[in-house]
């Protein structure tokens, strides 16, 4: 037998004002041919599923690409007719059994919102009759394009994303028995309009972990292969966007559409679980420094890289210091001229920065502020680290050159490159002990959870400024679907899509 395994992950926010070109899918993570294994092999990811089952069944591999970039802007055409051209040509250059991707589901390419769509359907034009396993992020805004143009789907039931090793495993197996013979597998899908916000799709929270659960109840039934919810992703403004569901059954059509309204229908009566509530900054910081048990995480959810965020917004930093909070470790500022600066003064120097803010971001009218600090250089590095906790486990990530800038309490992890915090290598890598501070400032929303979880004694969320922002108010959607939830007021749940 004969397998193509690939990758081609990028979780799109249209309001970034961050470029996604090809550099940024290689400043994060892009390996071509025998890279990839050994990228791969060995973590907790699908690619390393889907290596495994190759290796399992003696296949053949062919590793055309796997490149995965933070979430930013829209993908540049250009990079994106790289990536998926190299999946595209290896299946052109010879015949499969079997292709299984690793995708995320929310990528909008320039002229193209559905690229994940568009790249299915080409390759069903090269191999029309190819088996075709594909793993989701839990937050994939789902098409009919995707549904038609593959065989079976599965999306993580997990956030953070802790199981994409065995989302990978499970799908991986059930195209497998479909080879084999032993099953028909078919999906079945729809969707609501409902915008659901990510600070209400943590799996440990409701509604999302009913949701959930009620996935894995299914995947209990009889004939049922695999069952997944998409929270979908808000901040990505292109018609598809909202919560979804995609069940696979052998042979059973009629079992999976039930399965499907039932995930709808629940998730619909709780639409209003999904809203994220607010609470006016300086209130959320003033309550947070009552606070005496650290350590104590506060989320800059607003400027969350993961999501798209530019992660130099200095709001919620200039309110913590307004404020006097002490002890402090800020994970991560992204500013690469700062880090530059702090290397030229050296460790223990004493340097004025104007730190942040060289962003700006016009999608919701804000300009870049950078804050006038003195402070003192404490730690130098160059950002590369390995990933110890139980999302991603095992990848090798960088931050590039980086800094840690202690001024007024505070000690600021400055990065060259874009990282959301969801493990304590963020701290760790550059000698801060998480557990000895009395208060972490993350630029996360959910994924913080994986790595920061276990230690936190309590956890407040700080409205900030910034492009992944939970307040509908501020962002201009003109091409979502309409009317959705909660941008329209809709009381009947309407007739499923898909």
């Amino acid at each position: 037998m004969r397998f193509l395994v690939a990758m081609m992950k990028h979780e799109t926010n249209t309001f970034s004002p961050i470029p996604t070109d090809l550099q940024r899918f290689r400043n994060w993570g892009l390996y071509e041919g025998e890279a990839m294994s050994r990228a791969y092999r060995g973590t907790n990811h699908p690619l390393a599923a889907f290596l495994d089952i190759a290796t399992e069944a003696g296949a053949e591999i062919v590793t055309p690409i796997a490149a995965e970039a933070m979430p930013s802007g829209p993908v540049r055409r250009d990079a994106y007719e790289y990536l998926s051209g190299r999946i595209l040509d290896a299946l052109g250059r010879g015949s499969f059994d079997a292709a299984f991707l690793d995708l995320h589901g929310a990528m909008a390419v320039e002229g193209e919102p559905d690229g994940e769509g568009a790249l299915l359907e080409r390759m069903r034009q090269i191999a029309p009759g190819l088996p075709i396993a594909v793993t989701f992020d839990m937050h994939g805004n789902m098409s009919e394009r995707i549904i038609a143009n593959a065989t079976v789907i599965n999306g993580y039931k997990s956030y953070p994303h802790t199981d994409m090793y065995a989302a990978g495993m499970q799908i991986g197996r059930v195209l497998m028995r479909a080879l084999k013979g032993e099953i028909v597998p078919v999906m079945a899908w729809g969707s609501v309009p409902l915008l659901a916000q990510t600070l209400r799709m943590g799996t440990a929270d409701e509604p999302m972990k009913t949701m959930q659960q009620m996935c894995r109840n299914a995947e209990r039934k009889p004939g049922v292969l695999a069952a997944s919810v998409f929270g979908g992703f808000p901040m990505a403004d292109i018609a598809i966007a909202g919560l979804s569901a995609i069940v696979v059954t052998d042979r059973s059509r009629e079992k999976a559409e039930g399965v499907v309204e039932a995930l709808l229908d629940a998730a619909w009566a709780r639409k209003a679980d999904f809203i994220y509530q607010h609470e006016p900054l300086a209130q959320a910081v003033a309550r947070a420094k009552m606070l005496t048990d650290g350590p104590v995480v506060l989320l800059d959810h607003a400027d969350n890289v993961g999501s798209g965020g530019t992660s130099d917004s200095m709001v919620v930093i200039a309110e913590l210091l307004r404020q006097g909070l002490k002890d402090v470790a800020v994970g991560a500022v992204w500013d690469p001229a700062a880090v530059q600066e702090m290397m030229a003064a050296g460790v223990g120097a004493t340097v004025t920065l104007d730190l942040g803010g060289k962003t700006d971001m016009p999608s919701i009218h804000a300009r870049g502020k950078p804050l006038r600090l003195i402070g003192t250089v404490r730690r130098l590095s160059d950002g590369q680290w390995t990933v110890r906790g139980p999302m991603y486990t095992g990848a090798k990530v960088t931050t590039g050159p980086t800094a840690v800038f202690e001024t007024g309490g505070l000690s600021i992890v400055v990065t060259s490159l874009h990282h959301e915090p969801w493990d304590t290598g963020i701290f760790t890598s550059i000698g801060i002990d998480p557990h000895h501070c009395r208060y972490l400032l993350l630029k996360s929303r959910i994924h913080y959870r994986a790595g920061f979880a276990p230690l936190a004694k309590a956890t407040i969320t700080l409205d900030g400024v910034g492009v992944t922002t939970s307040d509908n108010s501020i962002l201009k959607f003109e091409h979502v679907r309409r009317p959705i939830y909660p941008l329209d007021e809709m009381q009947s749940k309407p007739r499923p899509t898909g």
